[in-house]
């Protein structure tokens, strides 16, 4: 699952780690401190959650550019949208971690034993495991989706620039608002980019999972032959930050085309519900500003057309349109944040994880070191 939304990225990480990286006994503390670290990690990288979609979106160059060079409105409004995004976090969660229990439990009781060996299931523990956490997945994306429109049409609400920080035309929660006054005719179209957040969220996760536990065991094993494996709370989490940042970032940049193709589909979304009102503004502003209207509105109907059409027909479409080098915009942003919040959660969830288990170790009267 993927808090990015801020970054539907770090949930992925947040709950893949939780049934992943061996549990203590005594769960309920972590379980409360990683969500308070994951809350706390998306806030810090929520920005360049908001420049990534500016710059996938296609409006990028008419409202953020000037005469070739990236304006101030870039970087106006960082946090707009956050709000649904923190409301659907704590329900998208639950709902994962109760179909990915429910489905393990199911697919264990079925998966029947092999004949030559009565202990050994006859699936291998890892697939099913895989195939309960996509079905969390499925599940988790269903109610993550519309949070996950809002917040990306509510990044792209203009802010005025004559309005201060404390009263300004856009605030996060005005922002919001008028994400969702767009949806009001058709409020079906919050769900567009369902199957486009699961087609990014699972191979996200399938790549990043098995590199990260092959660094972290690569690394491990090349300080034990220098002699340089201490054993301690710092290296845990050194060594386990590096390598969930490592593997994140290259998971993120991967899985870029997806991405944008998600981003265009969630703001073509509101452009779909939206009326023939929305299109004169559009000429008029262009206008206004000298650009060639004919060109800009071509690429906002092919935009609106991208939230009716499918993934395939909208990625044809930007690499028609834009080349490869547009299919891969803002993966630079999305790998830098994915470094940063998947080594930061994981470092301090892995830390954490072998904290407590060394202070139970303690408790039961063994050594905890």
């Amino acid at each position: 699952m993927s808090f990015n939304n801020t970054n539907t990225d770090i949930l992925v990480v947040s709950n893949e780690a939780t049934f992943d990286l061996r549990e203590p006994a005594n769960t309920q503390p972590l379980r409360q401190a990683g969500a308070f670290a994951a809350f706390t990690v998306d806030f810090l990288i929520y920005p360049l959650d908001t420049i990534k979609t500016r710059v996938q979106s296609p409006d990028y160059r008419r409202l953020y550019t000037s005469n070739g060079t990236v304006n101030r409105s870039l970087f106006r409004g960082l946090y707009q949208g956050i709000g649904s995004v923190v409301l659907a976090t704590l329900p998208s969660s639950g709902a994962f971690f109760t179909t990915y229990e429910a489905s393990k439990t199911f697919l264990h009781a079925i998966n029947p034993l092999l004949p030559s060996s009565p202990t050994t299931p006859l699936i291998p523990l890892p697939i099913l495991h895989a195939a309960a956490s996509s079905t969390g997945e499925l599940v988790s994306c269903f109610i993550l989706t519309p949070a996950e429109v809002l917040k990306q049409n509510a990044q792209m609400v203009v802010r005025d620039a004559s309005s201060s920080s404390s009263n300004t035309q856009a605030s996060d929660g005005n922002a919001t608002r008028q994400a969702f006054n767009k949806f009001r005719s058709n409020p079906s179209q919050l769900w567009r980019g369902y199957t486009a957040l699961v087609a990014r969220n699972l191979p996200f996760t399938a790549m990043q999972f098995p590199l990260f536990e092959f660094l972290r065991t690569k690394i491990y094993k090349s300080r034990e032959r220098q002699g340089l494996r201490s054993g301690t709370l710092l290296e845990t989490g050194l060594v386990t930050a590096f390598s969930a940042g490592s593997a994140g970032t290259l998971a993120a940049v991967v899985t870029t085309p997806i991405d944008v193709v998600k981003t265009r589909i969630m703001l073509a979304a509101a452009t779909g519900s939206g009326d023939e009102g929305q299109r004169e503004k559009l000429i008029k502003e262009m206008q206004a500003q000298g650009k060639d209207a004919k060109a800009e509105i071509e690429k906002a109907q092919q935009a609106a057309r991208g939230g009716r059409a499918g993934g395939v027909a909208v990625g044809r479409e930007i690499l028609r349109t834009e080349g490869v080098k547009g299919l891969f915009r803002g993966g630079a942003l999305r790998g830098a944040w994915t470094a940063a919040g998947s080594g930061l959660y994981l470092g301090v969830y892995e830390s954490g994880r072998r904290y407590l288990e060394r202070r139970r170790v303690g408790d039961e009267g063994l050594a905890p070191y």
